[in-house]
């Protein structure tokens, strides 16, 4: 993913210690390894010796220290673990298992767990009394064969089931860049927490999706060959935690004029409302004339009737023609831009001011319309004679962002959501899976994950600032009320 929007302020940040937020936790933690385990670099630690780990859980995962042995904290944890997005009550409690205390577990692969010998144990005894008791043999000796081999394979089997709810990263450098990332989304989950204010919620949840995806590459990948979409991933958060500051830092601002009795001032959109939400209603301040959130809009003297029903904040999705950026080996095949661009004079007009009064038209803010629900809406394409030359407009929209005259999202789409893209809201695509012998269907469904994971990075990307749709635009089409 490539895009044209300048790099924000970098946010505060503070490097991830052991229980920043509770020092004495990490004492007692310390307390029990020194007495369970061997801490990390004990010289009279042999090879085979395990480190006491001390877990961390956290709410977006855990942190897996090891203990120092000159009683300082651990620069970089051991292990890092990213618990799945929306995770639910038994995926939370995955986390918590995989954190458990492995006390009981077997020291090598040849060896029984001691927790699997004591239960053998305590079964013996159990099936002698039974026996003693008249009960049949064929009821208690299964029973008592059954519980030391459910003992030690039954932890095993958990520990995968729970493992396909995370991802967890192992090794310095993965950890070391894993853990600057998670500083950003901890800071950011910390100044949402308790907190009803919308951008700030979402901001968590588009933290832990970015905080996912990165641990994802880091497990299945090494960070030299990953470096580039660590990288892209790496300035969203910084981008949203920029803006998490931002937030906070106006808010206390509009407490300290409410308690002053001074007016507060409005706030600014973080990115795309949800679906159905409805913002507070609030005065307006009318803006000054030579002022505009984007950068060249000039804004119309004469108020329009169509005003009420065109939204601005809009978004053109469109495939095109495969390109390379200069120096980037990243293929681009997909556009967002804003709507506004449709408006630039450098576009086939009055093509494209067609196409963004009927894009603009009775949407929600921050949306994102494919073309090929433009499409759709147009009578299946019928209708597109009557509108404009899509082809042209798309084919100068996509000059404008190659020679940066505006701001654009640029997208690498695999092939299938490519083709979810190019298909209509209703469209299916099939391929055919010659290894399985088989037809795999792809719908709206999947079509709408797409178009939601497009959602978070531009909602990342529009954080700091509105895309910038290019000078010298025209007006838009006038319509009668």
């Amino acid at each position: 993913m490539t895009d044209t929007l300048h790099t924000p302020r970098a946010a505060p940040q503070q490097p991830l210690r052991p229980f920043a937020r509770d020092p004495r936790r990490w004492e007692e933690e310390r307390s029990r390894a020194l007495l369970t385990g061997h801490v990390y670099g004990d010289t009279t630690c042999t090879g085979t010796c395990e480190p006491a780990l001390v877990h961390e859980r956290t709410g977006w995962g855990w942190l897996t220290w090891t203990v120092p042995g000159d009683g300082t904290l651990p620069g970089i944890p051991r292990q890092i673990g990213v618990l799945t997005p929306g995770a639910t009550l038994p995926q939370r409690l995955a986390v918590r298992w995989l954190t458990r205390r492995p006390a009981l577990t077997a020291t090598s692969p040849a060896s029984l767990r001691f927790s699997a010998v004591l239960v053998g144990v305590i079964s013996l005894f159990a099936a002698l009394f039974a026996l003693s008791r008249g009960i049949p043999a064929d009821l208690v000796l299964p029973a008592m064969l059954l519980a030391p081999l459910l003992t030690e394979h039954l932890p095993d089997r958990l520990d995968g089931r729970a493992r396909e709810h995370v991802r967890s990263v192992e090794g310095d450098e993965a950890c070391q860049y894993l853990q600057r990332l998670a500083a950003l989304h901890t800071y950011i989950v910390q100044a949402a927490a308790g907190s009803d204010c919308y951008e700030l919620r979402r901001s968590a949840e588009i933290g832990q999706h970015l905080l996912w995806d990165a641990a994802d590459l880091l497990q299945n990948q090494d960070t030299r060959s990953a470096s580039p979409r660590l990288i892209d991933r790496e300035r969203l958060m910084v981008q949203l935690a920029d803006q998490v500051a931002q937030t906070v830092e106006r808010a206390r601002a509009e407490s300290a004029s409410r308690e002053a009795g001074q007016p507060c001032g409005g706030e600014g959109p973080l990115g795309p409302l949800p679906p159905g939400f409805e913002p507070a209603a609030r005065p307006t301040p009318s803006p000054a004339p030579d002022t505009s959130p984007l950068k060249g809009y000039r804004p119309m003297t004469q108020p329009q009737p169509d005003d009420a029903v065109r939204t601005t904040d809009i978004y053109l999705l469109f495939a095109h023609e495969p390109y390379y950026p200069r120096d980037s080996a990243q293929e681009i095949n997909t556009t967002v831009v804003a709507a506004a661009s449709l408006l630039h004079p450098q576009v086939a007009q009055p093509d494209g001011a067609r196409i963004h009064d009927r894009l603009t038209q009775g949407r929600k803010p921050g949306e994102i319309i494919p073309l090929s629900t433009l499409t759709h809406e147009l009578d299946g394409g019928a209708n597109w004679p009557y509108v404009g030359d899509w082809e042209r407009v798309t084919t100068d929209l996509v000059q404008l962002v190659r020679t940066g005259e505006c701001d654009a999202l640029s997208l690498g789409l695999p092939e299938i959501a490519r083709a979810l893209i190019i298909a209509g809201p209703n469209n299916h695509v099939r391929t055919y899976d010659a290894a399985a012998d088989q037809v795999i269907t792809y719908g709206p469904q999947e079509r709408a994950a797409v178009l939601a994971e497009v959602d978070m990075f531009l909602t990342g990307l529009v954080a700091d600032q509105e895309f910038w749709p290019g000078d010298g635009l025209l007006p838009p089409l006038f319509r009668q009320a």
